[in-house]
């Protein structure tokens, strides 16, 4: 008996914004092979800009590239238009979150365009019902909206949410939800599934859910495995060596490199087995390290990751180069999901400004540094005398000579930097007094002044995430497939909801290498290992790759939670604690309170931790002599 075809899944798009050429290039070269194909639009700061897009009316002076009703634009301009005879003559389905705010507005323009288009018989479906921006004062009284601090550790980002403050203008609050609707918008017929808020991973679940009639109350292990194929390709690029620690490997790949960078493709098997592949054609590289950085991305618990349909363990998960671009995914364990949904909401507290001043010559690191200083204080006094309050927030940087890295910077003596100043406050006004102060250091102040950025900084609203859990029993998804009525879709899994989460599991041991005492050389972190670093919130990850299992204790024994609390405190306000992932000879740490209150509000240069994995490599590590001839 022949073995089964796998379901080949391909995902173009990582965030709003990725390569408009990226969908194009795995339907041209993939063809009929591609089973479906996915894209993912959808981010914290997405949602923000996608709910001032609608409280403006859609009719803000700018150029806009998010649709009418809230959706993301970009979907229609750039695949839908250009693709849809290509993609209904393959046979691919499509899947994505491209729906935003309006799941049901996109749903028919794509049918619209398929109709212009003589393409008749196309079903697209809508998933709804994520959008809780209406609901949220009733459910916030009905106290159906749970603090939110399991996952963060973080009471800050529990405080966040603004309640029944009206000087918090509520924009969105969206659900994050499963992936059974969209199964059953397939089942439907549905050729075209559109969403708005689903977890990222569901986008892949969806299809293979439908594809192998696995049932949701039960196969626990072939969901988790479903749910990681949809964690390695939702960030696209990610995983074919974007973003990658030995970068030059991946820039100077075959077939164009990064100019020609190639989107992931999973195969996955019915038994939740899959392979990580790319077009050949392109440029990039699949390798057991590409897919490894990717699988430790913006993951706190590896032994917990709670998903809307399961709670995928990561810790025992195994990579396996099977050949050129190929990696095999083994070993992802799965238990009943919690009978919760995070929801993620966006508020505008007051308004941000940022104003850039380049300086050059010997001591720019100071001189920018007394510059931001000076220009606060003038602001100030401008407050005063006008009897508005201080600001809320300040902070000043220079840019340029490693000011992120705090007490590591090896830049001090930079001679050229950016002196960025940072301020929020509740009126635009007060802002305004603060630009104002920019152009005359450049008369008054330091020498070596070369000019302002792009000129007169202006203030923007200062958008600010905060996460609520709800019970999955009162935010049921709404489907509508082609011309139907809409249907609910209740959750299935756990009903007994109860205020807490199952325990994580216990870390699993890791073999330890043994370090021989003598004889030892320090080496910077990065000749041992790779890394990758994300954001939830106010909390970044770090996750640290072994090169090679040999490596692992070495890493285990020195790169403790207690020594990265040390190197990374000047970022980490919060406890640091680490987790094991023997699988692929894995640590990850997980960083509370270390964005500055998380990517929309901070003030911090890098607001969401993507530089934090490649600074945690400059770490001082021993290594036995013996081993370097190794690395």
């Amino acid at each position: 008996m022949a073995p089964e075809k796998p379901i080949r899944i391909g995902c173009y798009s990582a965030f709003w914004g990725d390569s408009v050429s990226a969908a194009e290039q795995l339907v041209s070269l993939e063809g009929k092979n591609l089973d479906y194909l996915v894209a993912d639009y959808l981010a914290e700061v997405t949602m923000g800009l996608l709910a001032r897009h609608r409280k403006s009316g859609g009719g803000s002076k700018k150029p806009s590239r998010a649709g009418p009703g809230g959706y993301v634009g970009d979907f229609i301009t750039f695949v839908w238009k250009r693709l849809v005879e290509d993609i209904v003559a393959n046979g691919t389905k499509v899947i994505t979150n491209a729906g935003g705010l309006d799941p049901l507005a996109l749903k028919e323009a794509i049918e619209t365009i398929a109709e212009d288009a003589g393409i008749k018989g196309l079903v697209v479906a809508a998933v709804t019902g994520d959008d809780l921006h209406e609901r949220a004062d009733d459910m916030d009284t009905k106290g159906e909206l749970i603090p939110f601090n399991y996952i963060t550790g973080n009471k800050a980002e529990v405080d966040q949410y603004p309640g029944n403050d009206e000087s918090k203008k509520k924009l969105s609050l969206n659900a994050y939800l499963g992936a059974v609707p969209i199964a059953e918008a397939l089942a439907a017929g549905a050729s075209i599934v559109v969403t708005g808020r689903v977890v990222d991973s569901a986008l892949v679940l969806g299809p293979l859910l439908h594809e192998f009639k696995w049932n949701p109350l039960k196969d626990w292990d072939q969901m988790a495995a479903a749910s990681l194929a949809g964690h390695i390709i939702e960030c696209g690029c990610h995983t074919t060596g974007g973003n990658f620690t030995d970068w030059e490997l991946s820039a100077n790949s075959p077939n164009g490199g990064w100019a020609n960078m190639g989107f992931p493709i999973v195969e996955c098997q019915r038994n939740g087995d899959f392979i990580v592949t790319k077009p050949a054609e392109t440029g990039g590289l699949v390798t057991v390290a590409t897919v490894a950085e990717q699988l430790v991305y913006e993951v706190l618990d590896p032994g917990s990751y709670i998903l809307p349909d399961v709670i995928l363990d990561l810790r025992n998960v195994k990579l396996t180069q099977v050949g050129k671009d190929r990696v095999l995914v083994t070993g992802a364990k799965g238990r009943a999901p919690t009978p919760y949904l995070k929801c993620s909401g966006i508020y505008v507290d007051g308004f941000k400004i940022t104003a850039d001043l380049w300086i050059g010559g010997v001591d720019a690191r100071r001189k920018a540094l007394a510059v931001g200083d000076a220009v606060i204080k003038r602001a100030r006094r401008n407050l005063e005398q006008f009897g508005i309050e201080d600001y809320t927030a300040v902070r000043v940087e220079a840019l340029g000579a490693e000011s992120s890295y705090g007490p590591h910077s090896t830049a001090l003596d930079a001679r050229e930097v950016c002196c960025r100043i940072t301020a929020v406050h509740p009126e635009k006004h007060a802002l305004l007094l603060l630009g104002v102060e920019l152009a005359p250091s450049a008369t008054g102040n330091a020498p070596g002044i070369t000019g302002g950025g792009a000129g007169r900084p202006h203030p923007s609203p200062n958008m600010t995430h905060y996460s609520v859990l709800a019970p999955k029993t009162v935010v049921p998804a709404i489907l509508t497939v082609g011309k139907g009525e809409k249907r609910t879709i209740p959750f299935v899994g756990p009903s007994d909801a109860k205020n807490e989460f199952p325990p994580a599991l216990p870390a699993v041991g890791a073999n330890d290498t043994a370090v021989d005492a003598t004889d030892l050389v320090t080496v910077p972190l990065i000749r041992l290992a790779y890394a990758r670093s994300g954001d939830k919130g106010d909390t970044a990850n770090v996750g640290v790759i072994a090169r090679d299992p040999k490596y692992y204790g070495i890493i285990l024994e020195q790169l403790t939670a207690k020594s990265v609390k040390e190197y990374m405190g000047h970022l980490a306000q919060g406890e640091v604690a680490r987790y094991e992932l023997p699988g692929i000879s894995a640590v990850n740490f997980v960083l509370t309170r270390s964005l500055g209150g998380g990517g929309l509000s901070s003030l911090n240069l890098d607001r969401q931790g993507k530089s934090y994995g490649q600074m945690l490599l400059s770490f001082k590590v021993k290594v036995p002599k013996g081993l370097l001839s190794n690395l």
